[in-house]
């Protein structure tokens, strides 16, 4: 692959986007390739939590490529947006847990991949925005949809309609990321804390998963009988029972990841 590079070690994935020259902005290059390891990893039994990063210290994402803005159509703009929407999407319902690392600029789509990752945790040196009203276009990979539902309206709208840049303190303060670290401090931390997530249960971790965003846009009573969906669905797992039987004993548990 030309863009996006995949290192698997100790059931950890790192995904990193690979094109410093241009700030690691999204072209269909990227999107095409993070689209394929995305669909690779689904199928690896070996990976069991991934993380997701760009390369160099200067950007995470800084965008998505606009050179061809000024000439593209109604349709073709359309077409632009349905297929980044449509790798997000794929990354956001990944039923293993997807971590962001943020260093640098998450701008545009960048900050839009990063809102498609399940959590987020940003260097001090991060800077998120929305600034595509400053282009005269709007968000297009689902800043619109994500953003409010993260951070709440008010302060979405606040970055959506101002295109302002958020630093990392203010964008930890709103809830858009869940911590900050030296620059030099986040990949390891993000490591570690990826290997804590290693030693639950992953059918319990998917289900969770699926029990979230299943009832996010749902209403309250409906996002209940999907938990409960996924509660019944998890004693159907070997795992379950290792757990609890791991507790009652005062061991470590040993999932098996069935």
């Amino acid at each position: 692959m030309d863009f996006v590079k995949l290192d698997v070690k100790g059931g950890i994935g790192r995904v990193t986007i690979d094109r410093q020259s241009k700030l690691n902005a999204l072209n269909s290059g990227v999107l095409d390739e993070l689209e394929e390891v995305f669909q690779s990893i689904a199928n690896n039994d070996e990976i069991r939590v991934i993380i997701i990063t760009g390369a160099g210290e200067k950007s995470f994402v800084a965008g998505a490529d606009i050179s061809q803005f000024p000439s593209m159509s109604p349709e073709e703009a359309h077409a632009f947006a349905q297929r980044g929407q449509s790798v997000f999407s794929l990354i956001e319902s990944s039923s293993k847990p997807v971590i962001a690392a943020i260093t640098g600029f998450a701008l545009g789509g960048g900050c839009e991949l990063a809102l498609s990752c399940h959590i987020r945790y940003a260097s001090d040196n991060a800077l998120f925005g929305q600034p595509e009203v400053k282009l005269g276009v709007i968000a297009g990979y689902g800043g619109t949809q994500r953003l409010p539902r993260l951070i709440g309206r008010g302060r979405a709208l606040d970055m959506l309609l101002s295109g302002r840049m958020v630093k990392a303190d203010e964008a930890q303060q709103m809830g858009l990321v869940n911590g900050v670290y030296p620059q030099a401090e986040l990949l390891p931390k993000v490591e570690e804390y990826a290997e804590g997530l290693l030693s639950q249960g992953p059918q319990a971790q998917a289900l969770t998963l699926r029990a979230v965003f299943e009832g996010a846009d749902s209403t309250l009573s409906s996002g209940l009988e999907a938990e409960a969906s996924a509660f019944r669905d998890v004693f159907k797992t070997e795992d379950r029972v290792e757990g609890a039987t791991a507790f009652l004993e005062r061991r470590p548990a040993k999932f098996n990841n069935r």
